[in-house]
């Protein structure tokens, strides 16, 4: 039993540093959009674009990616994303046209997120724990990601004033490089012995498919996905806009990041003890309420601070209900693909809502409209998985899940 806990602590370990260094370094890429507009002549959009295909390769990617994690293991399909990360880094380092940043900063850094990011990790967590523990083991690691971009906004903002844009890509580069030795802390629990046949690839797609709440999750997560990537590549620029320094732009996002390490540690815990998709409805209207108080109110420096700890309170706290909600659904043999099929759709709210910022902005002059689509998406994603129930299918009523 001791052989056994060291294990899981070894391997939860490993997967909250490496989702620290994905996520924090992903999480600050906003801080580059002002110098690199700047110095190429580029309107917002040009940024913003290669930075929602980004998540559109992500979300494209990652269920392919969590299929062959499930199938021939993790390791390989993390060693894989953080060599193919680290490239775009360096790539985007030396970009100077919008074709190339779309190229490093899109595609390269798309496709090595889908092997370092939740829904692979995610599933080796879900595997390693049991089920009674498996939503604050999820926590856990996802409050990483969240320490990881608290750590490393102001990390990377002092890189960008000590460096230039371009130097400090490539130091980032050089520390997502430390993914590749940190992989070798991800062992993997084989999945216990069944006594009937094993389920397919197509059998699994098939039977996720034909059930509503797994529907229901994931277009709840596309709103999850439009809010976060809006607000953690717009509100730097929206704050300068309204004539706050820049550095405060950089302190919200890192105020949200060290809230969200006890948002979703608290998620995680209360996902184990209460209905996971009434939680996810109560935190979609919640963040509803506080964009709406954060434009009414009037804009300083401390009304920002308060929106990034509020907001940092439900900003990654969808992701171990929403993940463990799948599990509990359909177990954790495949939970890999198809968390990344509902990540899929995340990432497509995560390309909406970072390239329709930049467009807007540049046609309108403004964000407001998409502050505004913001709100009623919330209303949406809360209705949307309010009816979602987290009884297993029913292949799953006499075995464990």
């Amino acid at each position: 039993m001791t052989t056994a806990w060291r294990s899981t602590t070894w391997l939860l370990l490993g997967a909250s540093l490496i989702l620290a260094l994905s996520l924090g370094t992903r999480h600050g890429f906003g801080l580059f959009l002002p110098p690199m507009s700047a110095e190429f002549g580029w309107g917002r959009e040009v940024f913003a674009f290669a930075i929602a295909l980004q998540n559109l390769i992500w979300g494209l990617a990652q269920p392919v990616t969590g299929a062959l994690a499930d199938r021939f293991g993790a390791r390989k399909a993390i060693l894989v994303g953080g060599v193919l990360y680290v490239l775009g880094l360096l790539c985007m380092g030396m970009a100077d046209s919008p074709l190339s940043l779309s190229l490093s900063a899109g595609l390269l850094i798309g496709i090595g997120l889908s092997g370092t990011s939740f829904s692979v990790i995610l599933g080796v967590v879900g595997r390693a724990v049991p089920v009674e523990k498996r939503s604050m083991a999820m926590g856990i690691a996802a409050a990483a990601g969240s320490f990881g971009q608290f750590a490393m906004l102001p990390g990377t903002l002092g890189l960008i004033g000590w460096l230039g844009w371009s130097a400090a890509l490539l130091a980032l580069g050089l520390l997502v490089a430390l993914i590749l030795p940190l992989a070798a802390m991800i062992r993997e629990t084989p999945p216990p012995a069944s006594t009937g046949p094993q389920q397919t690839l197509g059998e699994a797609l098939r039977e996720a498919a034909g059930h509503s709440g797994f529907w229901l999750l994931a277009l709840g997560f596309f709103v999850c996905g439009f809010q976060v990537v809006f607000v953690a590549v717009h509100l730097p620029a929206y704050l300068v806009d309204n004539h706050l320094p820049a550095l405060t732009g950089t302190t919200v996002l890192a105020l949200v990041g060290l809230f969200n390490i006890f948002g979703t540690y608290i998620a995680g815990w209360l996902g184990g003890r209460m209905a996971k998709p009434r939680l996810l409805s109560a935190l979609y209207l919640l963040r509803g309420v506080v964009i709406t108080l954060f434009l009414v109110a009037p804009l300083t420096q401390w009304s920002a601070y308060l929106f990034g700890i509020a907001m940092g309170l439900l900003w990654l706290s969808t992701v171990p209900l929403t993940n463990g909600t799948v599990a509990t659904l359909f177990g954790v043999r495949n939970l890999s693909m198809l968390g990344g099929i509902v990540f899929l759709f995340h990432q497509l709210g995560s390309f909406l809502g970072g390239w329709l910022g930049g467009y807007l902005y540049d046609t309108t002059g403004s964000y407001d409209l998409v502050w505004q689509i913001s709100i009623g998406l919330s209303l949406m994603a809360a209705a949307l998985n309010w009816p979602v129930r987290e009884v297993p299918v029913a292949r799953l009523q006499d075995v464990p899940a």
